[in-house]
């Protein structure tokens, strides 16, 4: 019994030992951490960019794309279903509550397929939104489909900040 014990302890200690430069292992994470912030950010900026133009096409001014809830709760609206699903994002960590994660994505599949109707799409174009997404939004934002809101069942909710236009300078 005790050359078992002292082979695993002999084992314990060996598999242990390092035999690597600390910080050579520091500098590699904080790279990989500097990367994930910066290719992060890219995706980020992609992604309101893309939901502008969304948003542009739909009649409302380009700006809420850029507010990390806020932009969801938009999204929701213009495709029909109420906007306040997308604050059960932020509290997806509880256990049980968390499930209403699930909920909200359901729910943003159901508009971005009503969104997609009133752009002239087919209906399983949503089929891109839900398995590649980053493809959906392209599609959406840089095709030269116009807003029908009367393609779909499900009426726009959106309302706010409609995009700045020009008006004409009077003539004296």
């Amino acid at each position: 019994m005790n050359t078992f014990i002292s082979l695993a302890q002999i084992e314990y200690q060996t598999s242990f030992n390092t035999t690597g430069d600390d910080a050579a292992f520091a500098a590699l994470g904080a790279g990989f951490f500097i990367f994930a912030i910066i290719f992060g950010i890219a995706v980020y900026v992609l992604y309101a960019l893309l939901l502008g133009r969304i948003f542009k096409k739909a009649g409302l001014a380009q700006w809420p794309a850029w507010v990390p809830v806020y932009n969801s709760w938009k999204l929701l609206e213009i495709g029909g279903q109420k906007g306040f699903w997308s604050l059960f994002v932020l509290i997806s960590g509880i256990p049980v509550v968390g499930l209403l994660s699930i909920v909200t994505a359901v729910f943003m599949y159901i508009s971005m397929y009503h969104i997609g109707k009133k752009l002239g799409k087919d209906g399983s174009f949503v089929l891109w939104g839900i398995f590649l997404p980053i493809v959906w939004f392209i599609w959406l934002a840089t095709d030269k489909s116009t807003w029908k809101d009367s393609a779909s069942t499900a009426p726009s909710l959106a309302t706010g900040p409609k995009p700045a236009t020009a008006t004409p300078a009077a003539k004296a």
